[in-house]
C-alpha cells in the first residue's frame, strides 16, 4: 500500500509545472537598431534609451569599416535586442560634436553604454558576438534580461 501511494503521489508532482522555473518572454518582433549618420547625431538624445555603437572611419571605402559594415550587417537583429543603435562617421573633415568629443584616428568602433559612458574602443572591426558579449556583461544589460523574464503562475 506505502508503493501504491508514493507512485501515485509521484505521478501527480510530475503532471505538475515546476515552479521554480521561469520561462524567458520571446519577443515575437524583434526591435531593429538604427544606422544614423553623425551630423544630425547627438549622444544626449540616446541617453537611458539606447546604447550607441559608433564606427569612426577615414573614408567609406576604408576596408576596416566596410568589414565592419559587413559584421554588422549579419546579425543586425542581435544589436536590437541589446538596444543598440550604430551611427557611422566617415567623413574627418567635418567637426561633428562625436569626432570633437571622442578624437578618433582612422578606423575606431565605440561602444557608447546607456549612461552615456564610453564602455570600448577599438581600432579593429569587432563581430556582433563579441560585441554582443560586452554588453551582456554590464549590470544594466543584466537587469533588462532578469526584468523581461515572465514570473511563474
Amino acid at each position: 500500500m506505502k508503493h501504491f501511494i508514493s507512485l501515485v503521489f509521484i505521478a501527480i508532482i510530475s503532471t505538475l509545472p515546476l515552479a521554480h522555473a521561469q520561462e524567458v518572454a520571446v519577443e515575437e518582433a524583434v526591435a531593429k537598431p538604427v544606422i544614423a549618420a553623425t551630423i544630425e547625431t547627438n549622444l544626449n538624445d540616446f541617453l537611458w534609451v539606447s546604447r550607441p555603437v559608433i564606427v569612426f572611419a577615414d573614408s567609406d571605402q576604408d576596408p576596416r569599416f566596410k568589414k565592419q559594415m559587413l559584421l554588422i550587417d549579419e546579425l543586425f537583429e542581435e544589436l536590437g535586442l541589446r538596444d543598440v543603435v550604430v551611427i557611422t562617421d566617415t567623413d574627418p573633415s567635418i567637426d561633428t560634436p562625436l569626432r570633437e568629443s571622442l578624437r578618433p584616428r582612422g578606423f575606431m568602433l565605440v561602444l557608447v553604454g546607456k549612461d552615456g559612458t564610453v564602455l570600448l574602443r577599438k581600432p579593429i572591426p569587432w563581430t556582433v558576438r563579441e560585441l554582443s558579449r560586452s554588453i551582456d556583461k554590464l549590470p544594466s544589460r543584466k537587469q533588462e534580461m532578469q526584468d523581461r523574464r515572465v514570473p511563474p503562475e
